[in-house]
């Protein structure tokens, strides 16, 4: 079962070479060997400049040549690349997280590149090994058959507890051992690794698109959301008040007060315990004071409470501090790392970028002169699973941009709202209340589809893994979690256990798929726009929803793509014969809010 996201072989949904890999497409990943093009090394070096400034080496990767340009500044680095930068190079990288921003700060762009950190936490995950370290010094001493050293925090000095052969020099490399040739030594063995991968082509474009996400992201970064701090700081003064030095704003202040005299007496709303001893002295028993449990319980502080949730909720994620700490020079900058979620879902560090609320949508706002070109890729997980299962009849239902109404008609008798239960039931894996009948009747109607993420729940309930499309691999259970599900004695609790780890491998295998999806489209798209509409900036990604920042006589243009690189991108991930089709339908706006 450790192949369970390759079954589409039998589906005509299989991958006959991704011409995404090849010379000229602009995402392809490294080995001259492979395509013909050119693998240039860079690294920064141990050594830094008399002014205390990085300074880098370029190399041609795999030993092609002698010629190594060191010491270069982080202007002289960028002037080279851009000068060596025709189309047909894909710059070899450590991690695209320490030297791409500092390119960007200095007008280069790569074009194409390979990320030697996130090519090897997918190779150690393919092997059920997400634990180990990632980075090039663990990258490096695998290679040479050594001790893998622990990832050094960015953030934090390197551990001093390494084994002696990795003393802490900043890098975690042997003694003699370069950056630049550490990573040259790491390309080789990656390669090799991809060649030896069960469908080495799906990891292939896997590695590759990742590699350009990388870029997407520090160029997300470096652009940064347009965002009128002046509409922010509007918004919230109408919905929390006027802003305290000391203290709630006076909205929040008021409902507080409010809460305190429904239960006639000082309650903290802000304390949970607080809340449920002011219920029970009330005569009423709540397990929490969570929203959903208070929203059926009869007294008169209920209103005020939730009401007060609700908006000490956004003055404390997306309030007036975190308006200072992140929004500066009209830009939302936040730090994005690319499949930071083991799905292969994105994440940021700080900055809550990935949870923007719809109120302050409002204050994305376009440049004067340019556009918001905003695109969703409408329910795309079930999508997902059609092309995975190759189920015809869904993917036959997957035609209608509404794919919920077109399953309504098809299965539910017109219900849309049921029809999304039954869905997400599949995907999930719930069963609670009319879920179960609704997910047989789903069974009935599209059992490949059905019967693909059974199996997949199948495998993570006997504890084995399951794979994504292009080959993302789902972590082992613990061993906490094998130790109660093989003790005989352990009855419900084993059965909970087994059956909770099988809900997770069931949605892994779509959810880590439509992260493939959205990995090549990226990819495509940052090709596209490049070709297009150079002074384009991707500002923004989120799962299934992308948001483009282009002049304004560039939007139509921007807009065109969209659905050319999801069809693109639809084929690269599913196959030439894949059915299935991705709406990716672009609106411009002027506000963000708009496009909803």
């Amino acid at each position: 079962m450790a192949r369970h996201g390759l079954r589409n072989e039998e589906h005509n949904v299989e991958s006959e070479g991704h011409g995404v890999l090849e010379a000229g497409h602009g995402v392809g990943v490294g080995g001259a060997e492979q395509n013909g093009d050119v693998d240039i090394v860079v690294a920064e070096q141990e050594e830094q400049s008399r002014d205390g400034e990085p300074l880098y080496e370029l190399r041609p990767g795999n030993a092609a040549a002698p010629d190594v340009a060191r010491d270069l500044t982080a202007a002289d680095l960028a002037a080279r690349i851009s000068q060596l930068d025709t189309g047909h190079t894909t710059w070899v990288l450590p991690s695209v997280d320490r030297i791409c921003p500092v390119l960007l700060r200095h007008g280069a762009r790569l074009r194409r590149c390979h990320d030697l950190a996130l090519t090897e936490r997918l190779l150690r995950n393919s092997q059920g090994r997400h634990d180990e370290p990632h980075g090039l010094a663990a990258a490096y001493a695998r290679a040479r058959g050594l001790p893998p050293p622990p990832d050094a925090d960015e953030h934090d000095p390197v551990d001093t507890g390494q084994a002696a052969l990795f003393a802490p020099r900043g890098t975690g490399l042997p003694d003699g051992v370069t950056p630049a040739e550490a990573t040259d030594v790491v390309l080789a063995e990656q390669q090799r690794a991809l060649q030896r991968a069960p469908a080495p082509e799906r990891l292939r474009l896997l590695v590759a698109s990742e590699s350009q996400s990388a870029l997407v992201a520090a160029e997300m970064s470096h652009h940064g959301l347009p965002w009128r701090a002046d509409v922010h700081d509007a918004v919230l003064t109408e919905l929390l008040g006027r802003r305290a030095a000391n203290g709630r704003p006076s909205t929040l202040a008021d409902l507080a007060e409010r809460v305190s005299e429904a239960f006639g007496t000082p309650v903290n709303p802000d304390h949970p315990p607080s809340v449920v001893r002011a219920f029970r002295r009330a005569g009423i028993d709540v397990p929490s004071s969570r929203a959903h449990v208070l929203r059926d319980v009869d007294h008169p502080a209920v209103g005020p409470l939730l009401e007060y949730k609700e908006l000490a909720r956004l003055h404390a994620a997306h309030g007036w501090s975190w308006l200072r700490e992140w929004v500066h020079d009209g830009r939302f900058r936040a730090a994005y790392v690319v499949g930071g979620v083991v799905s292969g879902r994105w994440a940021t560090r700080g900055g809550g970028a990935l949870q923007i609320p719809k109120v302050l949508r409002t204050c994305v706002r376009a440049d004067p002169g340019w556009r918001l070109v905003v695109a969703d890729a409408a329910q795309l997980e079930p999508r997902v699973l059609a092309a995975l299962s190759g189920d015809r009849r869904l993917a036959d239902v997957s035609a209608s941009s509404d794919l919920y109404a077109s399953l309504a008609t098809d299965a539910f008798g017109g219900e849309r709202a049921r029809a999304k239960i039954a869905m997400l039931s599949a995907l999930y894996g719930g069963t609670a209340g009319e879920a179960g009948q609704l997910l047989a009747r789903l069974r009935t109607r599209f059992p490949d589809a059905v019967r693909y993420v059974e199996h997949a729940a199948a495998a993570g309930e006997r504890g084995e893994l399951v794979r994504s499309r292009l080959g993302r691999t789902s972590p082992p259970p613990s061993e906490q979690w094998r130790a109660l599900t093989g003790n005989a004695d352990a009855g419900v609790a084993a059965h909970r256990a087994s059956r909770d780890w099988g809900r997770f491998t069931r949605n892994f295998v779509v959810q880590a798929s439509a992260a493939d999806f959205t990995s090549v489209l990226l990819a495509l798209l940052r090709r596209a726009l490049a070709d297009r509409a150079p002074d384009a900036e991707l500002v923004f990604f989120q799962h299934d929803e992308l948001i483009v920042h282009c002049r304004g006589e560039d939007a139509e243009a921007v807009a065109s793509v969209f659905q050319t690189c999801a069809d693109e991108a639809g084929t690269l991930t599913f196959g030439p014969r894949c059915p299935v089709r991705f709406p990716l339908e672009a609106t411009l706006v002027d506000c963000y809010a708009d496009a909803k």
